[in-house]
């Protein structure tokens, strides 16, 4: 793997012992760590790049866990998250979560139960970590690299962001997924009355594509009133 392809993850934690470890771990398994030991220092950071992972303790010096994910998830920050909580806090961990975290890991915890959440929620939040670059859909064979689809000997060619949305709907098969989110992992924008027309053009084009009959869509279902979704039967 390159420099390039590393994944990075920002370690906000004041407690230097700690931070110190856990960025030679991730170093270690080969992620790109950037240390903040406060909240202000995680703020200059988020604003300053893009990250892959944020493991955010909840007890900071300047501004708090809480106040710093509250703060990104309402501004549309979509980067995930996992907090860093100690024993006893049990209300913190439910209010972080409820302003937006994905996972949170109670200290003192493994290294390797650590990693665990970690690939666990980038898997989740990252299509291409859950389905790679080529992958069965439905009846057809995508290779997101080369922009195709095939099934039998029929070849067809995919745009980039075609190739987004099946990835997306590969890496969540059997949920409902929303126009709203759809957008926002698809596009990186937040919804406009412009977006929700923007992605139903896009699944009508993907859809005469990959469809048998676009009339009446089997591989990427409508659901009244919610979105679309994609019914694996494996």
């Amino acid at each position: 793997m390159t420099m390039e392809e590393k994944e990075s993850i920002l370690v906000v934690e004041d407690e230097e012992k700690i931070r110190s470890a856990l960025t030679d771990f991730l170093e270690f398994h080969n992620f790109e760590v950037t240390e903040a030991a406060d909240g202000l220092d995680a703020e200059r950071a988020v604003a300053g790049r893009r990250f892959d992972l944020i493991m955010l303790d909840l007890m900071l010096p300047k501004v708090s866990g809480e106040q710093l994910c509250f703060k990104w998830r309402n501004d549309g920050l979509q980067t995930p998250i996992i907090m860093l909580t100690a024993k006893g806090q049990e209300k913190e961990k439910v209010a972080g979560l409820n302003l937006g975290a994905d996972d949170y890991i109670t200290k003192p915890f493994s290294l390797e139960e650590l990693l665990a959440r970690i690939n666990a929620v980038l898997r989740r939040t990252d299509p291409a970590r859950a389905v790679g670059q080529t992958f069965r859909f439905a009846d057809l064979d995508v290779d997101i690299a080369g922009l195709k689809i095939k099934r039998s000997e029929e070849e067809i060619e995919i745009s980039k962001r075609e190739a987004a949305i099946v990835q997306h709907f590969a890496a969540n098969p059997n949920r409902v997924i929303s126009r709203e989110e759809l957008y926002k992992e698809v596009w990186n924008e937040t919804m406009s009355d412009l977006g929700t027309r923007t992605v139903d053009m896009h699944i009508a084009k993907l859809r005469s594509k990959i469809e048998h009959d676009a009339a009446d869509p089997q591989i990427i279902k409508t659901v009244r009133g919610a979105g679309y979704k994609y019914e694996s039967g494996g």
